[in-house]
């Protein structure tokens, strides 16, 4: 009976790495594509990895399939233990389940990214930047902040999530965690435009906390017939109608402005 319990203290002591390993995915449910390591007291063949099938079931010595997807690891190891002392394969089984792999979580990214599509995530605990990192980063023309599209039951929720708050502040509060399921999208960044007597006309991404003359600056400036005094601001207003108006030097630059940089008059 003490050699037992010896033994048993150290299967414990054994599987206690991979029980602490798996601590951040107590409550992760498992699912398709999981790999899970299934470790039974002195019981060497029925201590097996195992991956969870598309039905949601895992091939198991003497009890066949078991049905594992939406349990716990420790459910799952509950479950093991209940049916081989039911079929009387093992008296009194102690059984642990660690994840060895996390298939199962796969989100989608979707827009401003290098590699757009669906990526698998190999941990539970992946963060909206571990994801956009996956999918080769953002591209020039992204916007700063991006949408992740997460679900709550039957609800379908949309959060926006200001990267470079993130990285600059050290702000992990909206750094959110990952489900499986949700959908990261990355938007265009807003533009604005500027014509007339500039060395660079054309289209540019709006900077934080872009001015008109910061947004003069982008296109390089006023070509040796331009003037930066009067320059002409369209925008459309509340309503929805374009009003032409002289820019203020620090005025905001908002989405889809016009500047209109002006000849000088002599």
């Amino acid at each position: 009976m003490l050699l037992r319990v010896f033994k048993l203290f150290l299967f414990l002591f054994a599987v206690c790495g991979a029980a602490s390993a798996n601590a951040q995915a107590r409550d992760y449910l498992l699912g398709p594509g999981d790999v899970i390591s299934v470790k039974v007291f002195q019981s060497p063949d029925l201590s097996v990895d195992a991956r969870v099938s598309e039905a949601g079931t895992i091939p198991y010595p003497l009890i066949g399939d078991l049905p594992v997807a939406g349990l716990t690891a420790s459910a799952a190891g509950s479950l093991i233990a209940k049916r081989l002392a039911e079929g009387n394969f093992v008296k009194q089984p102690y059984v642990t389940v660690g994840i060895a792999q996390f298939r199962s979580v796969q989100v989608s990214v979707l827009g401003q990214v290098a590699r757009p599509g669906k990526y698998p995530m190999e941990q539970s605990a992946s963060r909206v930047t571990d994801v956009l990192a996956i999918a080769g980063g953002a591209l020039p023309a992204a916007a700063d902040a991006v949408w992740l599209v997460t679900h709550e039951g039957d609800k379908t929720r949309k959060v926006e999530i200001d990267i470079p708050a993130i990285m600059q502040a050290g702000d992990l509060s909206t750094n959110v965690l990952v489900k499986n399921g949700d959908t990261i999208f990355v938007p265009r960044a807003p533009a604005f435009y500027i014509y007339g007597e500039v060395q660079r006309p054309g289209q540019y991404r709006i900077e934080r906390g872009m001015n008109a003359t910061q947004a003069l600056a982008v296109g390089g400036g006023p070509n040796p017939r331009g003037t930066d005094r009067g320059m002409r601001l369209s925008r459309r207003d509340a309503g929805g109608e374009l009003v032409m108006r002289e820019a203020k030097p620090d005025e905001p630059i908002l989405p889809d402005d016009v500047l209109y940089v002006r000849e000088r008059i002599f």
